[in-house]
C-alpha cells in the first residue's frame, strides 16, 4: 500500500472513530448531569431537614444519601478522566501514523520533482516520444506522461490535506488535555467536598450516638406502630381473599348450571397487568429511600436490626402522595405515629402508603394512575416520609424492584 492510499485510509478510520468516541462521550457527560442534578435535589431536602430539627435520624439519611451521590460524580468524573485519556493516548498513535505518512509523501514527491526534472528536458521528451516502436506506443508514452504530471499534483495535494489533518489533530488533543486537567481540578474539589461530608456524618453520628435512649424509645414505639398496621392489612387482605374465593366457588356454580364458561374476574386481569408494569411504576413521591426494603443494621443503635417490608422515602416538605396504578381504596386510617395509612388493592396486589396528611381519597374509591391522595407528612422527627409497601395478597414485595429505576 502506497503513503497516499495509506493516509487515505487513516482519515477515514479517523473519520469513524471521532464519531463513536463522540457518543460514548455525550453518554458520560449526561451520566454527570444526572448525579448532578441528584444532588441538587438531596440538598435541597437536607438543607429542609437541617432547618426543621439537628442531629435527627432522617437529617443523617439525607446526609447518607448526600455522600453517595457526591462519591457517584466523582466517579463519573473520573470515568470520564479515563475515557479521556484513552482517547488522547489513540491521538497520539494517530499523530505518530499522520507524521509518518508526511515523511513518506513528501519523499515520493521528491522522487517524482527529480524524475520530472530529468524528463522536462525538451530534447529528453522528444527523444522519449518519437523514440516509439509504433504509433501506438507513441500515443501511450503521450498518456503515461499525462498521467504522471497529474499523479504529481495529486501527490502534492494529499501533502497538504495531511498537513492540516495533523495540525488539527494536534489541536484537538491538546484541547483534551486541558479538557482533562479542567476535570482534574474538578476531581480534587468534589473529593474535598466529599471530605468535609464524612467529616459531618461522623459528627452527627457520634451526635445521635448521645440519644441513645431516645432512640431506642423512638424504635420501640414505632414497632409497635407497624405491628398494628401490618396486622390491619393483614386482615383486610384475607377478607378480601376469602371474597375473591367465595366469588368464584359461585360464579363456577353458576356456570356449571347455565352450562356456560366461567368468565374470569375483573381482578384478575388487573393483577396481570399490575404484573406487567413491573420495574415501569412511577414512584409514589419524589425522594430518595431513606431506609430500604427488608433486614439491616440500625445507622446509629449497634447490635438492632431492623426489618422493613416496604422502604421509606424521605421526600421535601408539602410533596404530594400519587397512586401507582388503577385500583380501589381499601382502607384509609390512622395509625398512631405512622400517621394516616391509605391501602389500594390492585387485584391480587396491594399497595400501602403511609404517613400522609390532607387525604383526598376514601374507602371504596377507584383511583387512577398517579392520581393525588394526599401529601406526605412530617414523622416524629420532623422530617417529611413516606413508607410504602407492595404486596402480593400477605406477601411483602421489594418495592424497588417494581419501581422505575
Amino acid at each position: 500500500m502506497t503513503a497516499g492510499k495509506a493516509c487515505l485510509l487513516l482519515l477515514f478510520l479517523l473519520g469513524s472513530f471521532t464519531s463513536f468516541a463522540q457518543k460514548n462521550k455525550n453518554q458520560l457527560q449526561q451520566e454527570k448531569q444526572k448525579n448532578l442534578q441528584k444532588i441538587k435535589e438531596v440538598e435541597k431536602i437536607l438543607t429542609e431537614t437541617t432547618s426543621q430539627k439537628k442531629n435527627t435520624l432522617g437529617e443523617l439519611s439525607a446526609l447518607n444519601q448526600r455522600i453517595e451521590s457526591q462519591e457517584k460524580l466523582i466517579q463519573s468524573i473520573r470515568n470520564e478522566m479515563d475515557f479521556l485519556n484513552k482517547e488522547i493516548g489513540e491521538d497520539n498513535g494517530i499523530i505518530a501514523a499522520l507524521e509518518e505518512d508526511l515523511v513518506n509523501l513528501k519523499a515520493e514527491y521528491a522522487s517524482m520533482l527529480f524524475a520530472a526534472q530529468k524528463a522536462n528536458n525538451s530534447a529528453t521528451r522528444l527523444t522519449f516520444l518519437f523514440s516509439a516502436a509504433s504509433f501506438d506506443q507513441l500515443v501511450m508514452r503521450l498518456r503515461y506522461m499525462k498521467q504522471y504530471s497529474e499523479r504529481r499534483k495529486l501527490q502534492a495535494d494529499q501533502i497538504i490535506k495531511t498537513q492540516d489533518q495533523l495540525a488539527s489533530q494536534v489541536k484537538t488533543t491538546e484541547a483534551k488535555r486541558n479538557e482533562k486537567n479542567n476535570l482534574l481540578n474538578e476531581e480534587l474539589a468534589e473529593t474535598n467536598q466529599l471530605t468535609s461530608l464524612k467529616t459531618k456524618q461522623k459528627t452527627l453520628v457520634k451526635n445521635l450516638e448521645k440519644q441513645e435512649k431516645k432512640l431506642r424509645s423512638d424504635l420501640t414505639e414505632t414497632k409497635k406502630a407497624i405491628a398494628k398496621l401490618d396486622k390491619m392489612i393483614d386482615d383486610i387482605i384475607r377478607e378480601e381473599i376469602a371474597k375473591a374465593e367465595r366469588e368464584a366457588r359461585e360464579a363456577k356454580a353458576r356456570a356449571a348450571k347455565n352450562k356456560t364458561a366461567v368468565v374470569p374476574e375483573a381482578s384478575v386481569a388487573l393483577s396481570a397487568s399490575f404484573e406487567e408494569n413491573k420495574n415501569k411504576f412511577s414512584w409514589p413521591a419524589a425522594g430518595f429511600i431513606s431506609d430500604p426494603f427488608g433486614t439491616h443494621n440500625h445507622p446509629v443503635l449497634k447490635g438492632i436490626i431492623i426489618k422493613n417490608e416496604g422502604i421509606n422515602i424521605q421526600t421535601k416538605q408539602g410533596e404530594k402522595v400519587r397512586c401507582i396504578f388503577d385500583g380501589t381504596v381499601r382502607m384509609v386510617a390512622v395509625v398512631g405515629r405512622l400517621g394516616t395509612v391509605v391501602m389500594v388493592k390492585h387485584g391480587e396486589y396491594f399497595t400501602v402508603y403511609s404517613g400522609l396528611k390532607e387525604v383526598t381519597v376514601r374507602e371504596g374509591q377507584n383511583v387512577k394512575t398517579n392520581q393525588e391522595m394526599g401529601t406526605v407528612a412530617f414523622n416524629t422527627d420532623g422530617i417529611p416520609e413516606l413508607r410504602f409497601q407492595i404486596r402480593k395478597n400477605t406477601t411483602a414485595l421489594n418495592p424497588q424492584q417494581w419501581l422505575r429505576n
